[in-house]
């Protein structure tokens, strides 16, 4: 029987102390300011924004937690950044997110997404306050057989491009981890439960990022220009960025409650029927923006990318609760309309909030 759960458990949040790595990113700034609006103290660890503009700025996350700019691959100020906070919740996030950059700077992708979280769980192996960890990968670090069904958590790992496969890493060094310091067999000792988290074609407003096909339409859109796509028959799993998020807290709530069985790796994806391929996206934006927004076909689809990529999240589901509540027409309306008040500068902190409040009343309506 599936669990029935309608939304965050503000008791596990209230007060609670959330160590974020990556929160100057698209995903981490969302979390950031969900955490906070719980009633978390949050202190996000990462490198400067990357894109300009950026969630950060935008969105006004500073006012509402610690902003500490440093590199995961400084492991000093890593760990005394974390041991001084004394967080009770882990959430690592912070990484080299794209794929393309990844055939740019392959040894410096590894070093993020590898060694990074090497460095995280370190720390958090020298933070004895910690209770929960959420590694966060994505859905790429599967070995990708082009299959027509989801990939479940135990299905062999891989990655054909230097992105994928520096996350498939950190899935075995995240793993590693928790069999040798953080077992879940001598949990009453440790008290920590360390879980990864997959989740891909996270979309949503405030992503700025190159190379990636909403921000592409986006941008283009906003110039007038026709935007140039490639590979429009590839197949992804779209969901709103407070989708996997969702996922990512309920599992630090089971985590951090003492619940061990949630330490383990967890697949977080839409309904099937969400599984769009590129041009369905590109053409729906195209009618949801308006304003006689166009695209065109790219002639160079550029490097190897996945053809066919999709997640089977019915673990989560049916162990606690999880369940994806946007549809993919909802959650471009979402976030075309978020974009928009953007570029009429509106008060885009209390409108990001106002969308999370939205989000957890869908939660509740869910079934």
């Amino acid at each position: 029987m599936e669990a029935l759960v309608t939304g965050p458990d503000r008791t596990v949040w209230q007060n609670r102390r959330v160590f974020l790595t990556g929160h100057t990113g698209f995903k981490g700034g969302w979390l950031s300011l969900w955490l906070a609006s719980l009633g978390a103290h949050v202190r996000g660890y990462a490198l400067d924004p990357y894109t300009t503009p950026n969630l950060l700025d935008a969105a006004k996350i500073p006012t509402v937690i610690e902003d500490v700019r440093g590199d995961i691959l400084d492991r000093a100020r890593l760990e005394a950044s974390m041991t001084e906070f004394k967080p009770d919740i882990v959430i690592h996030m912070a990484a080299q997110p794209l794929v393309r950059l990844s055939y740019v700077d392959p040894l410096g992708t590894y070093a993020t997404n590898v060694l990074g979280t090497g460095h995280v769980l370190e720390a958090v192996r020298k933070t004895p306050s910690v209770r929960a960890v959420v590694s966060v990968t994505t859905d790429k670090c599967y070995e990708n057989k082009e299959w027509h069904w989801g990939y479940r958590e135990t299905d062999p790992l891989g990655g054909y491009d230097p992105y994928s496969s520096s996350k498939a890493c950190a899935e075995l060094v995240t793993a590693a981890y928790r069999q040798s310091f953080f077992n879940v067999s001598k949990f009453a000792e440790h008290r920590c439960g360390i879980a990864s988290a997959r989740a891909g074609n996270v979309i949503g407003g405030g992503d700025w990022s190159d190379d990636r096909l909403i921000p592409d339409l986006v941008k283009g859109f906003l110039r007038g220009e026709a935007v140039r796509i490639r590979r429009p028959n590839s197949i992804r799993p779209w969901q709103h960025v407070l989708e996997p998020l969702w996922g990512y807290i309920r599992i630090a709530e089971e985590l951090y409650k003492g619940n061990s069985t949630a330490a383990s790796p967890w697949n977080f994806g839409p309904a099937d029927d969400d599984a769009w391929p590129v041009s369905r996206i590109a053409e729906k934006m195209v009618q949801v923006w308006g304003d006689g927004a166009q695209w065109i076909l790219d002639a160079d689809p550029g490097a190897h990318e996945a053809g066919y990529l999709k997640l089977d999240a019915s673990k989560a589901r049916a162990e606690f609760g999880w369940r994806p509540s946007l549809h993919i027409g909802t959650t471009l309306e979402w976030l075309v309309n978020w974009y928009r008040a953007h570029a009429r500068n509106e008060d885009m902190h209390a409108y990001t909030l106002d969308q999370i409040a939205r989000y957890e009343q869908l939660l509740q309506q869910t079934v």
